[in-house]
């Protein structure tokens, strides 16, 4: 039977990229799209600026747009919860809707560094997924908050998580040059980012140090521990590109190894959390190495695995801090928000939270 399931911040571009997902998905049901008090009361397409590839999908077109309502969600007797909500929003919401006995699968901030609450990316630390019982038991709520990384971060740890379990990795420089659409529909003016580069994303370089550490780490049975072996630093940049964050990563690996030994372990992925689960979002391959000396590039290659698999260039060895360095691209909106968090719902249906 199919999971009922509702998006809230429907409008926005995460949001949009959400009712994308499930509209047609084999194992939800889209119930209910939410959003602000202005636009509620007109049908999903009257409502949305819609600027994703393809159309609208035709089972959300005509759906009600809904105000925010906790108390309507479980009339609706909703099984999961979509969030893509500011972090201050979220933070209120979403307690209250675990309380209610719902699964929330958000992509807001808040939270995510809290140790009983899993922060899934999900061929990376799917068995982090557990910890749902320790929060219910903190908690005292029958519902769950499962996050969605930070989108740069989804994209590194997914290309750094073969490194950790075959090599080893100490010492990650993370550089790099998000896409416009990870701002939001209004986030960047035009006349601040034409013909220019926006050295700085407020609260960017912290989320993707912290959070890589949490995923990259381990479930003890009672916490979330954070990887200690490994510490990030990052720098973020706003570039003129509109969908697909690259990033020049430099990790420092405990094992000598060649470059092509490094490619063989990114393209085989043993360690794969969810490999022979049968998710739906899931892409075939994760992790895509390309040879060509000027690839990856957001234009050709963001949509690789419908936008769930990241792509690798440019891998060569980096003698200063004795490991690799290399280029990786993912899709900000899809790996990076939305995919991943109905990824998310599909490993909590197989695993029984659901």
């Amino acid at each position: 039977m199919k999971r009922r399931v509702a998006v809230l911040g429907a409008t926005g571009i995460v949001g949009q990229r959400f009712v994308q997902f499930l509209a047609d998905h084999p194992w939800f049901e889209l119930e209910l799209v939410m959003a602000s008090e202005r636009s509620a009361g007109k049908i999903y397409a009257q409502a949305v600026t819609w600027v994703l590839e393809k159309p609208i999908p035709k089972k959300a077109y005509e759906l009600k747009l809904y105000p925010i309502d906790i108390d309507l969600v479980a009339k609706e007797k909703i099984d999961i919860v979509f969030t893509a909500l500011p972090a201050d929003v979220a933070k209120e919401l979403e307690p209250q809707l675990a309380k209610k006995g719902v699964m929330v699968v958000s992509n807001a901030s808040s939270m995510r560094l809290e140790s009983d609450v899993p922060l899934l990316n999900p061929e990376v630390n799917a068995d982090h997924v557990d910890a749902i019982e320790v929060q219910r038991r903190n908690r005292g709520w029958s519902g769950a908050i499962v996050k969605v990384p930070n989108c740069t971060t989804a994209i590194a740890t997914l290309s750094l998580k073969p490194l950790v379990d075959v090599f080893g990795v100490g010492k990650v420089i993370v550089s790099t040059m998000q896409a416009l659409s990870g701002a939001g529909l209004t986030g960047v003016p035009s006349m601040f980012i034409l013909d220019n580069l926006i050295p700085y994303i407020e609260g960017e370089e912290e989320k993707v140090e912290n959070e890589s550490r949490k995923i990259l780490g381990t479930f003890n049975g009672n916490n979330i521990e954070f990887n200690k072996e490994i510490s990030v630093t990052a720098s973020c940049h706003r570039v003129m590109v509109l969908e697909g964050h690259t990033e020049a990563i430099f990790a420092e690996l405990k094992s000598k190894t060649s470059m092509d030994e490094i490619i063989k372990v990114m393209e085989e992925f043993k360690s794969n959390k969810i490999k022979n689960m049968g998710l739906p979002t899931a892409p075939e391959k994760p992790i895509v190495v390309r040879r060509e000396i000027d690839r990856p590039q957001p234009r050709l290659d963001r949509l690789e695995g419908n936008g769930m698999s990241i792509v690798v260039g440019r891998v060569r060895e980096d003698k200063t801090l004795n490991g690799v360095k290399y280029v990786v691209l993912g899709h900000n909106t899809i790996r990076g928000a939305a995919g991943t968090g109905v990824l998310i719902a599909e490993l909590l249906v197989k695993k029984g939270y659901a």
